[in-house]
């Protein structure tokens, strides 16, 4: 169905709810608690140990999966792609968030990983001939405006009183949304067909094979406590573990773009726990730069558009 011919925008006309609602919403919340738990055991085990031990969990929570289900010869025949995928979904974004976490509320985390769909329309266009059109291309320009408005009140690289600078936290959170957006295209270039499970293990045993070394050598002096190991355990099975059989699932099911929107609605489950868990301070200025690249991602991805804004551009 066409949109009105007035130009305002409007939704995309959907006759019915889609077989993966459920998974998008609960993903979406599993993936909004991450940042939380992610904070409680960073600030106890450090960035890279913290990345390594959720991957290492998830990992050993998923393998047996994959054995109950006779999908090891699977596994091995496409552990190459799914270990890759793994140190670009996993590892990478893993290490940096758990970085930006330490300087950074998850609140203002959660809305820069909100940026996710945006990477992945473009990537998604030059490598796997998505259709990018007029009202898309805008998208990403409103998106982006949104992110530099944000990252310009928020991020400085002077160090304060703790030596962490939010600056740097922000750039970390930006590697890893590129990361993302990268490996969701990968996914479904190279890895189209592979079940969830097998996609999900085998990425995060390639993680974990790929932080193993840099979080033994940075590993903390002193042991943590039992609060920072159990939310490991948390994001790792729930948070990792669940949520990538379900990312990937989706990946299949309704493709990279609409996938990777999941993250419109991971900073309101974010927030939502930051307030009530961390008492973490949400400022009008981040509601308004959030609601900017809401949008912006919303028209990136096709999910609304402008009723004069669908020619499509050429590649």
């Amino acid at each position: 169905m066409s949109a009105p011919s007035s130009g305002v925008m409007a939704p995309a006309a959907h006759a019915a709810p889609k077989p993966w609602a459920s998974d998008f919403v609960l993903l979406a919340a599993i993936w909004g608690a991450s940042f939380l738990f992610m904070r409680i055991g960073a600030l106890e085990f450090g960035a890279l140990p913290t990345a390594a031990v959720r991957v290492a969990i998830a990992a050993m929570f998923l393998l047996p999966l994959v054995w109950l289900r006779g999908l090891l010869p699977e596994l091995k025949k496409h552990w190459r792609r799914t270990f890759f995928i793994g140190l670009l979904n996993s590892g990478i974004p893993f290490a940096c968030f758990s970085f930006a976490l330490l300087s950074i509320s998850t609140g203002l985390s959660a809305i820069l990983n909100a940026t996710v769909p945006m990477f992945g329309a473009l990537i998604a266009w030059a490598w796997l001939n998505d259709k990018l059109t007029a009202s898309r291309l805008l998208g990403l320009a409103v998106g982006f405006a949104g992110v530099a408005l944000l990252a310009w009140d928020k991020a400085s690289f002077t160090p304060d009183a703790s030596g962490a600078s939010s600056g740097w936290a922000v750039l970390a959170c930006l590697l890893a949304v590129l990361c993302y957006g990268i490996s969701a295209s990968y996914t479904k270039r190279y890895l189209a067909g592979l079940p969830p499970l097998v996609t999900a293990a085998g990425s995060q045993i390639g993680a974990t094979l790929g932080l193993a070394l840099p979080a033994l050598w940075l590993w903390p002096a002193r042991m943590p406590g039992a609060s920072a190991w159990l939310a490991l355990l948390v994001v790792g099975v729930v948070c990792t573990g669940i949520a990538y059989i379900l990312f990937f699932r989706l990946i299949e099911n309704a493709g990279p773009p609409r996938a990777l929107s999941v993250t419109f609605l991971v900073p309101v489950f974010a927030v939502l726990y930051g307030v009530t868990f961390l008492g973490e301070t949400v400022t009008p200025w981040m509601l308004g730069c959030a609601a900017v690249i809401v949008c912006g991602t919303a028209l990136s991805t096709g999910l609304l558009r402008l009723g004069r804004g669908n020619r499509t551009l050429p590649r």
